[in-house]
């Protein structure tokens, strides 16, 4: 079966995925997550030169390599923490901390008289932790009003309560991407963070995409009887579930190439920082659209008066059809299927109701 026909069976329901009903699933999943990322957390992130401070020469010599340049560095700070990278124009990048006590002058003419380069291709720039500070606290307030007018945004648009789960799917991405940059060590740079402030406009995307559908599916939902909200959210994520599904592979296609084919083949480390976060963003915030911001909202849904009411009658009908449904079949008549059950409710569309005909009752047909 091709994934259009999926997706056709998915809007018409036909097919369907029970993502709200197991919600306990996916929040517990999201919490063993996000508990590994709060420990890498603990651990501490591994920020690059720009947030820490300290000093970067850019070494012009035509065949000096990594390991030569690093091994060099490393020799005259007399530890191991010298980070050397290639640039696109073939120089030698050398990073090293300002917490090694070598001053830019003694560096540069240690090294030139160790690989054999003059001082005057060594270009060395001094960064100090206040310019890294400045950026930290330039991010984290436009992290901040982001996250504020989205907000209100949600709220105005749909509802406070759609504003709510799409406020913890956005915490809940960044904790994870945050958390998974601690674990394996990256460094964090300034393309990090655009990388972070990126992943927030693509979880919200996916999140509003759906949250669209669902407001359309529960339009006038306590006039009938038939489904609560939470089956009709269900209903909602299944309907646009292939085109987030779509949505997240052709945006982490680039990402991939430049992950693993950038930085892990080619070694163009500098791809890394901006390409992890990406990548890491894109997957939890389609993982958190489906699984933790719908099934959220429906549950604070649920727990509004007339929804506990809608989920009450929804209850006494169907136990209602069933009871009638069981004595038709004590009496012998032929059960009708109610083709009109929800069709976000998993295995039920063919639950039977009091619609019936007795046997040998002319069915109206010639």
């Amino acid at each position: 079966m091709s994934l259009r026909n999926i997706g056709h069976r998915l809007y018409q329901g036909e097919v369907s995925f029970d993502f709200v009903g197991k919600r306990k699933i996916w929040y517990s999943i999201s919490a063993v997550i996000v508990l590994v990322a709060a420990i890498g957390l603990a651990m501490g992130l591994h920020l690059g030169i720009e947030f820490k401070g300290g000093s970067v020469y850019t070494v012009h010599k035509p065949g000096l390599t990594v390991s030569q340049a690093k091994d060099t560095a490393n020799k005259i700070t007399n530890s191991n923490t010298a980070l050397v990278q290639t640039t696109d124009k073939g120089d030698v990048r050398i990073q090293i901390s300002a917490e090694e006590s070598v001053s830019a002058a003694t560096f540069t003419k240690e090294f030139s008289q160790a690989v054999g380069v003059e001082e005057k291709d060594i270009n060395a720039q001094v960064i100090g932790p206040s310019w890294g500070a400045d950026i930290s606290k330039k991010a984290l307030t436009g992290l901040i009003i982001f996250m504020v007018l989205v907000t209100v945004y949600l709220a105005i648009a749909f509802e406070w309560r759609m504003a709510v789960a799409a406020l913890v799917a956005l915490i809940h991405d960044l904790l994870i991407t945050i958390g998974v940059y601690a674990l394996v060590g990256f460094e964090v740079t300034p393309g990090t963070v655009i990388g972070f402030l990126t992943i927030l406009g693509y979880s919200l995307y996916d999140t509003v995409v759906v949250f669209d559908t669902v407001k359309e599916n529960t339009r006038g939902l306590t006039k009938q009887s038939r489904r609560t909200y939470s089956e009709a959210a269900n209903h909602g994520l299944n309907q646009t579930l292939v085109r987030s599904i779509n949505t997240t592979v052709v945006a982490l296609l680039p990402v991939s190439a430049l992950l693993f084919i950038g930085g892990g083949l080619l070694g163009a480390g500098t791809l890394n920082d901006i390409s992890l976060a990406l990548f890491i963003g894109l997957a939890a915030g389609a993982y958190s659209s489906i699984c933790v911001a719908t099934p959220l909202l429906a549950q604070l849904k649920e727990q509004t008066p007339e929804m506990k009411a809608l989920t009450k009658r929804v209850a006494q009908r169907r136990a209602s059809e069933a009871k009638a449904a069981e004595e038709a079949a004590e009496r012998g008549e032929d059960v009708m299927i109610d083709e009109e059950v929800p069709a976000g409710m998993v295995g039920q569309r063919n639950q039977p109701t009091s619609r019936t005909r007795g046997k040998g009752r002319p069915s109206g047909k010639r």
